[in-house]
């Protein structure tokens, strides 16, 4: 990572961490993937952007393997997905082959340009639902 995009990362990561994330976890129609922390065990509720594709939800994280919901996810794939109010659970995969840009492209709008305007290391994720 480059000196500005990690400059970018901890200003971006700052900001979600204090401002942006305990307000958008309280939001009712807020999309909310919850991973089990990788040291302590317990979970970990971060909003995100993303939609549900049959019986999958896709996403791209903004800083890719330095996403602390990504590190949780490569120590522990089980995870749950908050959808219009009601909690799924899944399995989780990291997708480093796919196009995460072009995957953006058919992703809720405001969120992919918030993702393509703050992301330095894109990396798409994709939720297999149980149910």
């Amino acid at each position: 990572m480059t000196r500005f995009h990690d400059t970018k990362h901890r200003l971006v990561t700052t900001f979600q961490r204090h401002v942006a994330n305990p307000v958008s976890r309280r939001l009712p129609g807020q999309v909310l993937l919850e991973t089990t922390g990788r040291t302590s065990g317990l979970p970990r509720r971060t909003p995100v952007g993303g939609r549900r594709v049959g019986d999958s939800f896709w996403l791209v994280s903004e800083f890719g393997y330095t996403s602390q919901y990504v590190r949780n996810i490569q120590a522990d794939p089980r995870v749950r997905v908050r959808l219009r109010g009601h909690w799924h659970t899944g399995t989780a995969h990291l997708l480093p082959d796919d196009d995460p840009r072009a995957r953006l492209t058919s992703l809720p709008r405001l969120n992919s340009a918030a993702v393509r305007g703050f992301g330095v290391d894109l990396l798409t994720v994709r939720v297999d639902l149980d149910d």
